[in-house]
């Protein structure tokens, strides 16, 4: 069977997008996102984008399954996540209200067909619509989801999955009836015999239309201003006001208006009403307000502010990075969201280690670039280890700007202009940020204030993920140590375990397990989860599985271990409870005795394939009361079983009954069928980690009594 073509794989791509603008037509929404997440990744990429420019999104272009966002809640949860108003996005998800202060409402719909690949839908409408969703916008939305699941599968099963998430595609907006040359000629003239202003931006803030009084009223030319944003050609217009009276009105859809100053003296009115196509904007004199929005006077260059967009990006970033633990997740943060919402077209994050320059991360260079400058000495005469050496930031506008100070410079990146930043973390250089543009970059004071402190904040952050990331190795040392290295050969025995860390986070658990042989013929097994993600947990987990272990070679049976393990924890009052099912297995005579205290049943498959969910009678979690008791299950085990021993983290979905996961483990193990215990372990906890994220630590161990037994 030959695989499908890329031309059926653009075909499948064509369909998602005309399925989005079903949606928004269906829904009356004014936004939508469609992100896709690849199976086994933790990152959702934006995929598609109707009804917003990309200077507004590029905050959102990537987001980790574990951010506080709406769309990341949905799908984690397999839930609607509706969104009132601005007061309820704020207090929900503060960054998101952050960056977006605008009164709009959201809602947030998971995509998943039942398939590894799986996505989520994130939808905006103007305030004023209904607060509660109709029967017929739920309809299509939960009809999008579905054929949105099946078209990512496609996607996936033609291999073009990287380039659906490789840039978001942004939707046109919904065009007109293209006029007659007589009505657009009319039109042409009624605007230009109006004696107020008027102008037409698209969604991206660019002018497509102005009259010439408008022209006259703003003082520049129509050639100057078609085709570009007002502020960012007009000096006047330059200060954040501006520009943000612009994003409020593509996000909130509803009409805004403010005053400003042209200099010296010529106060205006700017009213917007935004539309799904564009902004229609309404200029006329106005008189002075006795509180003017903006400043009376026109600031000289050295004055000059930032754009609201780049101060908005900048929030985001800052709250993104306090929620960043590791070097490699600032990295990845720094990376994904850098070349967007900045304008760069490639960036080097660099580091000083033993006197020479590591590159830590990039994006829009060739690795063989990268080698190329990696390990270049510190005392190199590079503007890399100059900034790195001094602490002060370097700007290039082009190249020979840049070879006038570095003589010896050779072009190698293709690149026209650079920003070289230092990072400084208490009072020394950490490391450096290089920004390269692709066309000529003045660099304006503004630009050059938001970029330092952009240098700032990343510095912070990788200080503190290095702090983490050298607790984090202690805590997975600890673990890796309490856990057995390999498990001992027992004859009769086919036994298999694994254990996956959570992987985000401190999330240093204390899941463990154990085989423990007796005699010749008998042998013990535990499985046990300690409460809590820490150093502390883990330290715990280490006790408690020895003191199992001690009792279960001393021939305790399963009841009285734990009862003897739960003394010990009561007496030792570490704060935290711990769940622990022990099984010790009689091969000579095929039977097995059971005792838990509030741990997950264990699973059976009988020899002819039939799987079922043991009932073994809980005891209290251990470390609550000294005189509980742990009753003993006692059941055949011929050989052929599978017995499967697991902590919660392999069945616990946000949102689901865990009754329920829990079957779905025991059909997997009918599907495993007669393979190895190895094979079969492979097989659960690859369906596990790809049907859901997983939050938790995941231990599981699989004991088989061989056929020939």
């Amino acid at each position: 069977m030959q695989p499908p073509s890329a031309s059926a794989a653009g075909l499948t791509l064509e369909q998602l997008d005309a399925a989005v603008a079903d949606v928004v037509r269906a829904t009356e929404a004014s936004v939508a996102l469609v992100y896709l997440l690849p199976p086994g990744e933790r990152i959702l990429y934006l995929a598609v984008v109707s009804g917003a420019p990309e200077q507004i999104t590029a905050p959102w272009a990537r987001i980790d399954l574990g951010t506080p966002i709406p769309v990341a809640d949905a799908i984690r949860e397999g839930r609607l996540v509706w969104l009132s108003g601005r007061e309820e996005i704020a207090r929900r998800y503060p960054r998101l209200g952050l960056v977006l202060p605008y009164d709009f409402i959201l809602a947030a719909a998971p995509i998943t067909n039942g398939t590894p690949v799986s996505g989520g839908l994130v939808l905006l409408w103007p305030i004023w619509r209904p607060p509660e969703l109709s029967p017929a916008e739920r309809h299509a939305i939960d009809g999008f989801c579905r054929t949105a699941g099946d078209l990512l599968q496609r996607i996936a099963d033609s291999g073009q999955l990287a380039l659906a998430v490789e840039k978001p595609r942004v939707l046109p907006p919904p065009s007109s009836p293209a006029p007659e040359q007589d009505d657009a000629l009319a039109v042409v003239n009624f605007a230009e015999r109006l004696p107020v202003g008027c102008c037409a931006m698209d969604l991206d803030g660019r002018i497509t239309f102005i009259n010439s009084a408008a022209t006259d009223l703003v003082g520049a030319d129509a050639a100057v201003l078609r085709g570009a944003r007002p502020w960012e050609v007009l000096p006047w217009m330059r200060e954040p006001v501006f520009e943000e009276h612009y994003r409020a009105a593509v996000v909130s859809r509803q009409p805004t208006s403010f005053t400003a100053l042209r200099p010296p003296n010529t106060w205006l009115s700017f009213q917007l009403y935004p539309d799904a196509s564009g902004i229609s904007v309404h200029i006329t004199p106005a008189t002075a307000p006795k509180t003017p929005h903006v400043s009376r006077g026109q600031p000289p260059p050295s004055a000059e502010l930032a754009g609201a967009t780049s101060l908005y990006h900048l929030m985001h970033l800052a709250a993104a990075l306090t929620e960043a633990v590791g070097v490699n997740e600032v990295v990845d943060l720094v990376a994904d969201q850098i070349v967007p919402a900045f304008g760069p077209k490639a960036l080097a994050l660099l580091t000083a280690e033993e006197g020479r320059l590591r590159i830590i991360g990039y994006r829009g260079y060739t690795a063989e670039l990268m080698d190329r400058f990696d390990a270049q000495p510190l005392t190199s005469p590079t503007p890399t280890a100059r900034v790195l050496s001094t602490g002060v930031p370097s700007f290039f506008a082009d190249f020979a700007d840049l070879q006038r100070e570095y003589p010896s410079a050779v072009h190698l990146d293709n690149m026209a202009s650079w920003a070289f930043l230092p990072l400084i973390a208490s009072d020394r250089v950490v490391g450096s940020l290089v920004l390269a543009y692709d066309q000529p970059h003045p660099f304006t004071p503004a630009e050059r204030a938001v970029l330092t402190s952009l240098a700032g904040l990343i510095s912070q952050a990788l200080d503190r993920a290095r702090l983490y990331d050298t607790k984090h190795e202690l805590a997975h040392t600890l673990q890796s140590v309490l856990l057995p290295h390999t498990l001992p050969r027992i004859p009769g025995l086919d036994v298999a375990a694994r254990y996956l860390p959570a992987g985000r986070g401190m999330d240093i658990g204390g899941d463990f397990y154990d085989l423990i042989r007796r005699d010749d013929t008998t042998v013990a097994v535990a499985i046990g989860d300690v409460q809590g993600h820490s150093i502390t947990a883990a330290a715990l987990m280490g006790q408690v599985r020895t003191a199992v272990h001690a009792h279960a070679t001393a021939g305790t049976p399963p009841g009285k271990v734990l009862a003897r393990t739960n003394r010990l924890l009561v007496d030792l009052d570490p704060g935290l409870f711990t769940s622990c099912l022990i099984a010790h297995i009689d091969l000579a005579r095929h039977r097995a005795q059971l005792a838990s205290a509030g741990h997950p049943p264990p699973i059976l498959r009988h020899p002819d394939g039939r799987t079922e969910v043991l009932h073994v009678t809980p005891g209290l979690l251990m470390g609550i009361d000294a005189e509980a008791g742990y009753p003993t299950t006692e059941i055949p085990l011929p050989p052929g079983t599978v017995l499967v021993l697991y902590t919660d983290g392999l069945v616990e979905i946000p949102g689901l009954d865990i009754d329920d996961t829990t079957a779905d483990l025991a059909r997997q193990l009918v599907q495993a069928g007669g393979r190895t215990m190895d094979d079969v372990a492979d097989t659960l906890v690859e369906y596990a980690t790809a049907s859901a994220p997983r939050h938790d630590d995941i231990a599981l161990l699989l004991i088989q009594a061989s056929p020939g037994q």
